[in-house]
Order: structure tokens, then sequence, then C-alpha cells
């Protein structure tokens, strides 16, 4: 499979690669984690870390890549909050960082749409 930016397994790297970061540096991932979840910061660090193995998995296999795609595409809207945190957090911090906090935020909307593309892909197939 030619590996071009719509690629469920460049997709699948991003997720495991994302994955593996929470699992080895958590500290940074739980300072985006909204005050209004119950739990600690680092259970959900961990959680997400966990989901985005399994999604990882679920669309680097043929089998199940369309519905993983479409997991994966719920999965960075409902992790959109952490991403606004993150940038109002970064209010009072240097401006480099409080560019790339706000940045992030416009960035999630190509991901929903790459994990679309590569369930329409999956299902056209």
């Amino acid at each position: 499979m030619p590996r071009t930016p719509s690629s469920p397994l460049l997709l699948a790297g991003l997720l495991a690669g994302a994955a593996v970061a929470h699992a080895v540096a958590p500290k940074g991932f739980d300072a985006t984690v909204p005050r209004s979840l119950p739990g600690s910061p680092r259970q959900w660090t961990y959680a997400s870390g966990v989901v985005e193995l399994a999604l990882a998995a679920g669309v680097a296999h043929p089998r199940t890549r369309r519905i993983a795609a479409l997991a994966t595409a719920a999965f960075f809207v409902g992790v959109f909050p952490a991403n606004v945190k993150m940038a109002v957090d970064a209010r009072h911090r240097s401006p480099g960082a409080r560019a790339a906090a706000i940045g992030r935020l416009p960035l999630q909307v190509p991901l929903v749409l790459w994990a679309r593309g590569v369930s329409r892909s999956a299902a056209a197939r």
C-alpha cells in the first residue's frame, strides 16, 4: 500500500506514537486533562494512551479499519477540550508556548477529516 498522507498506516503510526508518548512522558499530558473530569489526570493520560493504541491497531488492520477510523475521528473530537485547556493555560507563558498551544486547535480539523477519509476509503473496498 502506498504511503500517502491519507494512508491508514500513517494514521495508525501517529496514534501509536501518541500512545507511546502518553506512557513515557505523561506529565505534559496530565496538565491538559480538564479538572472537571473525575479521577486523577494521570489515570486519564494513561487511559487515553491505551485508547490511542487500540485505535492504532484497529486502523492498521483492514478488517477493522472502517469502524476504527470512525472511532478515531470521534476520539479526535473528544480530546479537543484538552487542547482548549492547553491554550487557555498557555496565556501566561512565553509567546512561543502560546502560539504552539493555540496552533494545535485548528489542527484537530484535518485530523478528524483524515480519519473520516480513511474510514470512507475502507468502506469503498
